[in-house]
């Protein structure tokens, strides 16, 4: 995981977290995590095995066996719920990221921190049906790529339709506004006399966008 966005991530835990991350990967933000004693505890999933075993390589490598569980797991199938309280899922789909979700035990996970790489609306619009509420968001640019990272409770929280198309307004966060200019680059260029509906509903996020340009 790039470091910036581990960071990033880890800057949304708390003292109190057991966190659970989902498609762990490498494990370097539990390893990061437990080094850093930023939680109570940390338990690394991941679905493919190759990369399972590579986290218990790294996890290893930095002796911390003992503090960190491994688990092969699709999404939430093998983790006991009931032994966190906190979710990560990084560096997915919006569509997987769902699809997980829909196993959640919303008496026993109170926080979700969230990084799709694609279709923010829809996450930021569906999360509520689980029970999560978007609190907080940052944009980083790392690598040439924008990432979205967002915390989601179970406090509800009404979005704006400016915020479900474009976040919460991160004043002070050069790389937001970066972002907010290559959406609206991006919106500038699908623009097309041809496709009268598709225009109209690109004029409109247009409209919304330059609220917080």
């Amino acid at each position: 995981m790039n470091k910036i966005r581990l960071k990033t991530i880890a800057s949304f835990i708390e003292d109190d977290d057991k966190v659970a991350d989902i498609g762990c990967d490498h494990a370097y933000l539990s390893i990061y995590l437990i080094q850093n004693k930023m939680c109570q505890s940390v338990i690394a999933s991941d679905i493919n095995k190759n990369a399972l075993e590579n986290a218990r390589t790294n996890i290893k490598k930095e002796k911390l066996e003992n503090n960190i569980l491994t688990v092969l797991s699709d999404g939430l199938e093998n983790i006991d719920q009931a032994s966190v309280n906190t979710l990560v899922l990084s560096g997915m789909g919006t569509s997987t990221i769902l699809h997980i979700l829909k196993n959640v035990e919303k008496d026993k996970i109170k926080k979700i921190i969230v990084q799709s790489n694609n279709d923010l609306y829809v996450l930021r619009k569906k999360m509520k049906e689980f029970g999560y509420y978007l609190w907080k968001e940052i944009i980083i640019y790392e690598n040439k790529h924008y990432y979205c990272i967002g915390k989601y409770l179970q406090k509800p929280k009404r979005l704006k339709k400016v915020e479900l198309y474009f976040g919460l307004y991160q004043e002070n966060n050069r790389s937001y506004y970066q972002f907010l200019q290559k959406e609206f680059q991006t919106i500038y260029r699908k623009i097309s006399w041809k496709y009268i509906r598709k225009k109209m509903h690109l004029l409109y996020k247009m409209h919304l966008l330059k609220k917080y340009l």
